[in-house]
């Protein structure tokens, strides 16, 4: 079947919809959606996976995830529909690592644990106190208010990595949820914990999940058709050509931050990937934008 796809041309937008019937097909997005029920309630499917959802759940959609809603109660939905752009002005945080770290687990993390993505209720009401926030300041348009929103945003999205990763690590140590088989868990341990180049060594997630290195090494190549150095490699390069293109650190900085010993060592693999090296990327970068 054809998927419909949407696309976002503004950095950020709220979109309300109050509806007893949803006419939207199944489809996805180049952006992110964070999805608040104001009320109502009915299915939603994301990525096959479907669920029930009522009133003050909380929805995550990444980019390629696709969603349909089935209503069976009137439903209001707030939307807040973004690009990564959004935080492209915010890489002068102190903590801007760390942070942009947050981030990326969602930049470039599917959706793994489908549904209401907020566990805690202390966590579900900040969020919906700052999703008051962000609608006032969207409304009104007051000085500054791009930043307050870019902040808020950012702080919704690190709460809901904060219960994603607990909602992962939880269901590590039990039998996995429907949709999550061993290899996508497998992949997700690998993309939370990629800058820990002892985190993502064939023995300790052999010993995570279970497996020896000889067998964990098989089914991973079965699965995915690459070794798990490869895709270790490939994912590293996925994140140093979001930060050569988004941030202003140096590949000194970016070299460190992935676990490469130094900066020589990550231009000798960014060349192998890229066919150039990280200087010469981003100045590309720079002068096509």
């Amino acid at each position: 079947m054809l998927m419909n796809r949407y696309t976002l041309h503004e950095t950020f937008v709220v979109h309300q919809y109050s509806v007893d019937e949803w006419e939207a097909k199944p489809h996805n997005h180049n952006y992110f959606e964070i999805i608040f029920v104001e009320k109502g309630n009915g299915y939603h499917t994301i990525n096959d996976i479907k669920f029930s959802y009522k009133e003050g759940n909380i929805f995550l959609l990444a980019p390629e995830d696709t969603h349909h809603f089935e209503i069976k109660q009137h439903s209001k939905f707030t939307y807040f529909k973004f690009t990564e752009l959004l935080f492209s002005g915010k890489v002068n945080l102190p903590d801007r690592k760390y942070w942009l770290q947050r981030i990326e687990q969602l930049l470039h993390h599917p959706n793994i644990i489908p549904g209401d993505v907020i566990t805690h209720k202390e966590d579900r009401n900040i969020i919906w106190d700052i999703h008051n926030l962000v609608l006032e300041e969207f409304k009104n348009e007051k000085i500054y208010y791009q930043e307050i929103i870019s902040n808020a945003i950012s702080t919704i999205l690190s709460i809901i990595v904060r219960n994603i990763s607990e909602k992962y690590n939880s269901n590590q140590k039990s039998v996995p949820a429907v949709g999550n088989s061993k290899i996508d868990l497998i992949l997700s341990h690998i993309r939370q914990n990629v800058y820990d180049n002892e985190l993502t060594k064939i023995s300790y997630l052999a010993d995570t999940f279970n497996m020896s290195q000889s067998s964990i090494s098989t089914y991973f190549k079965r699965k995915t058709g690459e070794s798990i150095h490869q895709y270790v490699t490939k994912y590293k390069m996925k994140l140093v050509e979001y930060r050569l293109q988004h941030t202003e650190f140096t590949i000194a900085e970016i070299a460190y931050q992935m676990g490469y010993t130094d900066e020589s060592h990550l231009t000798k693999t960014f060349k192998k990937h890229f066919s150039m090296s990280p200087k010469q990327y981003r100045k590309e970068v720079t002068l096509s934008s």
